[in-house]
């Protein structure tokens, strides 16, 4: 009986054995593969993460705006346990406000940065120390190599992750990476991803020609005491920025630091100017395209024109006499400007505007481009027509107006301006095509008929000292006083204080570049003196470096 029992016990144990063998082969032979995935999963988390953003280049390929990797300081405050010893001990090595750090660490929450870009000696050094829920992060923080370089046509990205300004707010969601799952391991190591990096921008600006350009209004702030100002360098047969300069610039770097918002604005293209005397060719371009003068045209200056309660005067209250409409572009008077205007009429007068593009935005791949509808112009006054013939009581952009002065450089086609040459984005490139009006605005003949006058203008009037030896320089000066309103004082007329502007294209024939220099209040008395030797000196660097051939011994 008893041996039945040792038996049956003996069984039961072999049964068991058996049972608990066949389960285990179960589990880690058969099943391995499932099991195995599954712990994997209980060691792994996803999440959400933002791809690298692109990065942003000169034509050249010189380095713009990038990426560095960030390393920074950061507490779980409830694991600290000895608050005030690692108060100190972080004070001493980080130069930290102890105050401040005891602080942050004695927080109930789980995440505390705590202010601090790491060296990388400070990071070796934190190392070596055991502290207690204080913890090393690395992320990715924009750099931007160049500095002051162009600032206004960059911008910065701002706090928020998104782009501020020029490009990196115009392109912003093309260089945000895109979002995708990071497979992370218990020891936050990342093991794969799909998120992608956000496209590269190679823009069309010349590294140094915009470094110089920009010298050139450093300059004049120093020589000249302006108060602003812009240079614009634009090829007028596609439209692509070559320079975009300005001055008050900054660090975007250090955008943070800056109180003044209105520094972070692009002049270009955020803020209205009168052009003066500069407008004068346009108005003489569309009175030649309605055929109803010539350059051969004259008629008898009396030194003023009157309108009204209103009488216009030339520059200095000078009386030409009888002039022809090439002299009136070579002494740039005022009252000649009044007549080719009325010779026109009103109505196409405002016409031959709007096809210039004075009444739209050029659409130029910046963020934040204004215009204006000029409506005070528009209603129809007679004395709003005849001071703006000349360039008073007619506003509008920079941009704007080299891009309607373009137009008589390239044979007649309005441009669409753009600063991005190509985007490349994994490996694929897309490249900017030119937008050109397929509309005429004016014919060639009239373009080539204006320029010629142009080059008069430099090698006969008031603009000799553009002159480049080799090449014909088409160009013309303009001086126009600002507006009270225009300074933000809430009176009607015009002040003492001056825009000084060139704008001037070469090879005159052949035009490769056109170049549009606006000071603000230069302490000269017109743009001969100011504007109009910085245009030669860029000019001359242009043709120099380009390697441009003359057009005569």
């Amino acid at each position: 009986m008893k041996q039945w029992r040792v038996y049956t016990v003996v069984l039961f144990i072999v049964l068991f054995g058996a049972a608990l063998g066949g389960r285990l082969f179960y589990l880690q032979i058969i099943q391995h593969d499932f099991y195995r995935a599954l712990a994997k999963g209980q060691q792994s988390i996803f999440q959400i993460s933002q791809g690298e953003r692109g990065e942003i280049f000169f034509r050249g390929g010189e380095l713009l705006a990038t990426n560095i990797q960030r390393t920074y300081l950061f507490a779980s405050p409830q694991e600290v346990v000895r608050k005030q010893e690692t108060a100190e001990t972080l004070t001493k090595l980080l130069d930290l406000d102890k105050e401040i750090l005891l602080a942050k660490i004695s927080k109930q929450n789980l995440f505390e940065p705590l202010g601090k870009d790491l060296t990388q000696d400070q990071e070796q050094a934190l190392q070596t120390i055991d502290l207690p829920g204080i913890y090393i992060g690395r992320a990715l923080k924009r750099k931007y190599p160049q500095g002051l370089v162009a600032s206004h046509v960059v911008g910065f990205l701002g706090g928020e992750k998104q782009g501020q300004y020029g490009v990196e707010g115009y392109y912003d969601t093309v260089l945000a990476g895109k979002e995708g799952l990071s497979l992370l391991s218990t020891l936050l190591s990342q093991k794969s991803s799909d998120v992608q990096k956000g496209a590269n921008l190679f823009l069309t600006l010349d590294y140094h020609i915009q470094f110089i350009a920009e010298k050139l209004l450093e300059q004049a702030q120093e020589e000249l005491g302006i108060e602003g100002g812009q240079i614009i360098v634009l090829d007028p047969h596609t439209g692509s920025i070559v320079a975009l300069a300005h001055t008050s610039r900054f660090d975007p770097n250090a955008y943070s630091e800056i109180e003044d918002f209105d520094i972070f604005q692009n002049g270009s293209i955020q803020k209205f100017f009168e052009p003066g005397s500069i407008m004068k060719p346009i108005t003489m371009a569309s009175a030649f395209q309605e055929g109803v003068i010539t350059p051969d045209t004259t008629y008898i200056d009396g030194g003023q024109v009157k309108i009204g309660n209103y009488t216009i005067y030339n520059y200095d209250e000078r009386v030409w006499g009888k002039r022809s409409m090439t002299e009136v572009l070579e002494r740039s008077i005022n009252t000649g400007a009044v007549f080719v205007e009325r010779q026109l009429g009103h109505d196409l007068f405002l016409q031959y505007l709007d096809k210039f593009g004075f009444f739209e935005p050029t659409g130029i791949d910046l963020q934040g481009e204004v215009f204006s509808k000029n409506k005070e112009l528009k209603k129809g006054y007679e004395i709003n027509f005849a001071t703006a013939s000349f360039g008073q009581g007619i506003e509008i952009t920079p941009m704007q107006f080299v891009r309607a002065f373009a137009v008589i450089a390239n044979g007649g086609k309005l441009v669409e301006p753009f600063i991005v040459d190509r985007i490349v984005e994994n490996g694929t490139m897309s490249q900017t095509e030119p937008r050109v009006s397929k509309d005429q605005v004016i014919s060639q003949r009239v373009s080539s008929q204006v320029t010629a006058m142009l080059v008069s203008v430099v090698e006969n009037g008031f603009a000799k000292s553009a002159r480049i030896p080799g090449y014909y320089i088409a160009g013309k000066t303009g001086t126009a006083q600002i507006a009270w309103s225009s300074l933000g004082i809430n009176r009607r007329g015009y002040s003492d204080k001056t825009w000084q502007s060139f704008v001037g294209f070469a090879p005159a024939f052949d035009a490769r570049f056109i170049i549009l220099v606006k000071l603000d209040n230069p302490q000269t008395r017109t743009a001969e003196y100011s504007a109009l030797p910085i245009f030669r000196e860029l000019a001359k660097y242009i043709i120099d470096y380009w390697e441009i051939p003359p057009d005569y011994e």
